[in-house]
């Protein structure tokens, strides 16, 4: 259970303000919020089991306390880039199929090398097991791209981008640092 928690706050945090939340309300804009939430379900389903399959597959070859102190520096470094911010450009245009597969196949490319994706491997690898962070990363990322579909829609003028990044930057280095301090002191 501790895997599938920290795995869904850790990706739902990483995804505020990430390109895939904004791809979502992009999407949103254009077709039905039932179609850009299956369609981010299909491609999240998809590469998270990827990236889940590989961070775990990691704990075979790369001794244990290796990975830890590497997963502990990517927390870091994803707070880092939380603040140095995402950018959408024009990946909400770029597929030209029914709106679920332009949804699906946008999704699923945004997603390869983001840091949700790369925090799953890492994940997967920090808890050396599969089915619970791929179920709550891809969990994580359905809730966060929901609630930005539902906020960017509502409410987009009223809420401070800048104070969702730094929380989320802040959360990362944190666990990010406290990993590293156990994974050289153990």
């Amino acid at each position: 259970m501790t895997a599938f928690l920290a795995s869904l706050a850790i990706v739902f945090l990483a995804e505020m303000g990430d390109k895939t939340q904004l791809l979502a309300m992009a999407f949103a804009t254009r077709f039905s919020w039932q179609k850009v939430m299956l369609g981010v379900f299909v491609a999240t389903t998809l590469n998270h089991l990827f990236a889940a399959y590989v961070g775990t597959y990691l704990t075979s070859i790369v001794p244990l306390h290796i990975i830890k102190i590497a997963a502990a520096a990517s927390f870091i470094l994803f707070g880092f880039w939380i603040l140095r911010g995402d950018k959408l450009k024009d990946e909400d245009k770029r597929f030209n199929f029914s709106p679920f597969w332009t949804i699906t196949v946008a999704f699923f490319f945004a997603e390869m090398g983001d840091k949700t994706q790369l925090a799953t491997v890492a994940l997967a690898a920090e808890f050396n097991t599969f089915v619970p962070v791929w179920a709550g990363t891809t969990t994580g990322m359905l809730i966060a791209d929901g609630v930005g579909i539902i906020v960017g829609i509502l409410l987009h003028k009223k809420i401070q981008e800048k104070l969702i990044k730094w929380v989320a930057a802040f959360v990362f280095i944190a666990f990010g640092v406290w990993g590293l301090y156990a994974s050289l002191h153990s």
